[in-house]
């Protein structure tokens, strides 16, 4: 038993057992334990409290040395916040070396679509993952898990697509599954065959949705390594009627959809991902009212990634505009060697903060609660709740819970507990 007391705040408490992801105003009612304690046992969260409970009468007392007594580990958390674990929806963790050279590029004022069309974006990991072995791809990913659970990810949605032949998209989806078991972190999956089309497919677009669809879906769901299926509904990839296509096939087949929606213009992803019943759709960047209206009459999640929308130096949606109108955000990092480096959920934060104007506690339950609805792990994962996964993270001193996404660059996470265990 862990016993973790004299917490200066419990941040994102749920006493309910509440499934559907938050929406409105919902989002910014984020409940806060002062002067807290918590008792991990096994795996789980099997109670909190305030610290008063357990000092101002004489059977508070008893019930503190009781707790000191039984526990195996007491943590003194004076002065710092415990935090329920990032859930991070959509990553691509598993890829082959870096971009850095692309990164030049765009310094020198290439465009997205321009390295792409030049070969190099995605076309580029997938000539790296296809010459690298399953066993190096664990190790390179393995290095990026361990990054982003000192960051406080407990949970993490990894999608293949940079393999986009059946062989190396089953060999990236067994290298997710692997990180899944080798380390802490809970782990989805996607399968994500529609994020290019490769170059023996150049010219012919639809013989490769072909593949997708008799080839990959058949195999990638009788072997059972993905969760979801996913699909680059975007001008110069592929259109509303492939992604059409590979949703109503992978639906045959049990895999649930998601989406890469609206990040470079109004493709009528959002409008497809709402008629699919896709989980979530993630970018939208290109979105307006009538996209707002449709997402909040459904149960789709806007999926936000202002990681990309940054490094891409791109205008950021307009998530206030989401909230308003009813729709269900949440926050993800889109992790990745092209257009978001970076695993850091905290930056997520704050970049929603400063670019897309939520206020901390929308920021915070975006990227925890909702996140965890995004990757259908909320009855697990995502609150402060007794009966759920003890996946939480202790900061460093802080003067409030605010501070996280204020101080963005400085190392705040001090104790990262996954599955009821201390990491590191």
């Amino acid at each position: 038993m862990i016993f973790i007391k004299n917490i200066k705040a419990l941040v994102g408490v749920r006493e309910s057992d509440r499934i559907e992801p938050l929406r409105g105003a919902e989002l910014a009612d984020m409940a806060v334990l002062e002067n807290a304690w918590v008792v991990i046992e096994g795996d789980r969260l099997a109670d909190y409290g305030e610290m008063d409970e357990l000092g101002n009468q004489e059977q508070g007392w008893e019930q503190l040395q009781a707790l000191e007594s039984r526990a195996d580990q007491i943590i003194d958390a004076t002065g710092r916040f415990v935090f329920p674990a990032w859930c991070d929806s959509h990553t691509h963790l598993v890829y082959a070396g870096s971009r850095e050279r692309e990164f030049m590029d765009k310094i020198r004022g290439l465009s997205y679509q321009e390295i792409a069309r030049r070969g190099g974006g995605i076309l580029n990991s997938v000539e790296l993952l296809h010459n690298t072995s399953e066993d190096e791809l664990v190790r390179q990913a393995k290095e990026r898990a361990e990054e982003i659970i000192r960051f406080g990810t407990g949970a993490v949605e990894i999608k293949s697509g940079y393999g986009l032949s059946l062989e190396d998209e089953l060999k990236m989806l067994r290298v997710a599954r692997r990180i899944g078991e080798e380390t802490p972190l809970t782990v989805k999956t996607t399968f994500l065959g529609a994020h290019a089309v490769p170059m023996r497919y150049k010219g012919n677009q639809t013989a490769y949705v072909d593949e997708i669809i008799n080839e990959m879906i058949p195999v990638v769901a009788s072997e059972g390594l993905a969760e979801y299926i996913d699909a680059f509904c975007e001008e110069g990839f592929f259109t509303v009627e492939d992604t059409d296509r590979i949703f109503n096939a992978g639906l045959k087949y049990g895999l649930i959809p998601k989406l890469h929606a609206n990040q470079m213009s109004f493709s009528g992803g959002v409008q497809l991902g709402v008629k699919y019943g896709a989980r979530s759709v993630d970018h939208l960047e290109f979105t307006g009212p009538q996209e707002y209206a449709l997402l909040a009459q459904s149960d789709t999640i806007a999926t936000l990634l202002p990681g990309a929308t940054f490094f891409l130096e791109m205008d950021f949606p307009n998530a206030r505009a989401m909230i308003q109108a009813g729709a269900a955000v949440a926050l993800a990092t889109n992790y990745n060697p092209g257009s978001c480096p970076c695993g850091d959920m905290r930056f997520m934060a704050s970049l929603a903060c400063l670019k897309m104007k939520l206020t901390p506690e929308e920021a915070i339950q975006a990227a925890t609660f909702n996140g965890a609805c995004a990757m259908d792990v909320v009855d697990e994962l995502g609150s402060i709740t007794a009966g759920k996964r003890a996946n939480l993270f202790i900061t460093k001193p802080m003067s409030s819970y605010e501070f996280l996404p204020y101080a963005f660059t400085t190392p705040l996470v001090d104790t990262v507990i996954l599955n009821g265990a201390i990491y590191g």
